[in-house]
């Protein structure tokens, strides 16, 4: 079983087209690009960030770009789809034992230690969305991938007998995921974690989930 929450990111939705690079080498210059076009579009947000500056990143030349993207648009999709897969599958300490507030506390803490790694992207991706409907509909596939992966956990819980059996998973997953990922959002997009500390932040959501499924717990604060 595992939990993440929202954020996550369609392949399909703005299309790469068919030049996956087949060898070694190409897998590396390909990510060496991605890689690059983190670093200008953190530095320059999307709008400012031009290809030029990615492939002088990337120490390659503009031909060898098109050899893997065809426009900043592009680039820009494959690296909020590589750090979906960051975010949906961010590693997990090991959990002793079945309990499921301990693993709900440990994805929780994955999933928000990865928002925070990824926090200048995140809300690039927002304000992209609302200025561009294509990524606007990759945001909400992004969700939903998160959404229906925290569905099944929830039905695997109640199946187990383990989770208020009332709920439907769907609509219980939306409501607990868009929570966290709002407050993620507020925490490390925005800038609010000065109000709080990451461990009064984890250790809330994850009293609020547990209660919410009506998972019995003992969970404690950590200073």
């Amino acid at each position: 079983m595992t939990f993440a929450t929202v954020t996550g990111v369609n392949e399909k939705t703005v299309e790469e087209g068919p030049r996956k690079p087949l060898t070694p080498r190409g897998e590396r210059t390909r990510g060496s690009l991605v890689a690059a076009a983190r670093v200008v579009f953190e530095r320059d947000g999307y709008l400012d960030a031009r290809l030029t500056d990615i492939t002088a990143e990337a120490g390659c030349s503009t031909g060898t770009f098109y050899t893997y993207f065809t426009s900043k648009e592009e680039i820009f999709a494959a690296l909020m789809e590589a750090t979906k897969n960051e975010m949906l599958h961010p590693g997990l300490d090991h959990v002793e034992g079945d309990d499921p507030a301990a693993v709900i506390e440990a994805s929780n803490r994955a999933y928000l230690e990865a928002y925070r790694r990824n926090a200048k992207l995140m809300r690039l991706m927002e304000e992209v969305a609302n200025i561009d409907p294509k990524f606007m509909v990759l945001r909400q596939e992004r969700a939903r991938t998160f959404v229906e992966r925290n569905a099944q956990s929830i039905a695997d819980l109640q199946e187990r007998g383990l989770a208020d059996p009332e709920l439907d998973p769907m609509m219980a997953s939306r409501a607990l995921s868009g929570m966290i990922s709002r407050l993620a959002f507020g925490a490390f997009a925005l800038g609010d974690e000065k109000e709080y500390s990451f461990e009064e932040l984890l250790y809330t959501v994850t009293r609020i989930w547990c209660n919410g499924l009506r998972i019995d717990h003992q969970l404690g604060r950590e200073d």
